[in-house]
């Protein structure tokens, strides 16, 4: 790897981890990255994933400090996500290469329309209590399964989902859903891991360099004022998404004919 390759990785990887801090879809910078690198897509996925891990540990112990973890109810919807997350890596694992690039980019563009709309915070807004009874419960598993095989499949902007699906369906405040978003994306994302290095799908040198970067995005992103910065940094959220969805698309190629 080269020292280009790991200043633009660590970039990315500080970039993400600082998005990811103020509400989600990091990965929609990192895995095009990591294609964009000559890393195969399913390694990219893969690869991803040690970074993800490396966020969410911190994050989980974060939450703790401040009072705000709830094993019991995390570990419930976890094991739906995980029996998920299986199913979700397999498939990501056996598409074609390019079938995925083109399923990633179609992605890309549909969470993009969430960050610069955030439906989340309209159901926050208009549900009022917390209410999770024995029926929202079950939904609820069910709904985190359908969690688990795509953040097992894809993971970029799982986050945006999570924070939708529990909002609606049990009227929990934002800092608690947030607290058992990255407590059950931790367990998840981990069984998937297994997956992708059990099939060699993992770059462990990229993957590590990416967490580093995570790391200290999420560092940067949780210490300092950045309301003043949201506007800008959504500018250049849309242009590296809507240029590297073009890229995956192949429009470039079609453009240089």
């Amino acid at each position: 790897m080269e020292i280009l390759d790991v200043v633009l990785i660590l970039v990315t990887g500080v970039a993400a981890g600082f998005m990811n801090t103020l509400g989600g879809g990091g990965s929609l910078l990192t895995l095009p990255m990591l294609i964009f690198l000559g890393s195969p897509a399913a390694v990219a996925n893969g690869t991803n994933r040690i970074a993800l891990i490396v966020q969410n540990v911190v994050a989980v112990s974060n939450f703790r400090r401040k009072g705000f973890f709830y094993p019991k109810l995390g570990i419930t919807l976890a094991i739906p996500a995980v029996l998920g997350s299986f199913l979700g890596a397999r498939i990501a694992i056996s598409i074609p290469e390019e079938l995925f690039q083109k399923i990633l980019a179609v992605i890309m563009v549909v969470i993009l329309v969430l960050i610069l709309t955030r439906p989340e915070k309209k159901f926050l807004k208009e549900i009022e209590g917390e209410n999770l009874s024995s029926t929202r419960l079950i939904i609820s598993m069910f709904v985190f399964f359908g969690v688990g095989v795509y953040g097992g499949f894809i993971q970029a902007g799982v986050g945006f989902i999570i924070i939708s699906a529990l909002a609606l369906i049990t009227g929990m405040s934002l800092v608690k859903i947030n607290s058992l978003k990255v407590f059950i994306v931790l367990i998840y994302i981990f069984s998937s891991l297994v997956v992708f290095i059990i099939h060699g799908k993992v770059d462990w040198i990229l993957g590590l360099t990416l967490a580093i970067g995570n790391a200290l995005g999420a560092y940067l992103g949780s210490n300092f004022a950045v309301s003043k910065g949201d506007k800008w940094i959504r500018v250049v959220i849309v242009i590296a998404i809507l240029s590297m969805s073009a890229k995956l698309l192949g429009l470039f190629n079609f453009l240089g004919q």
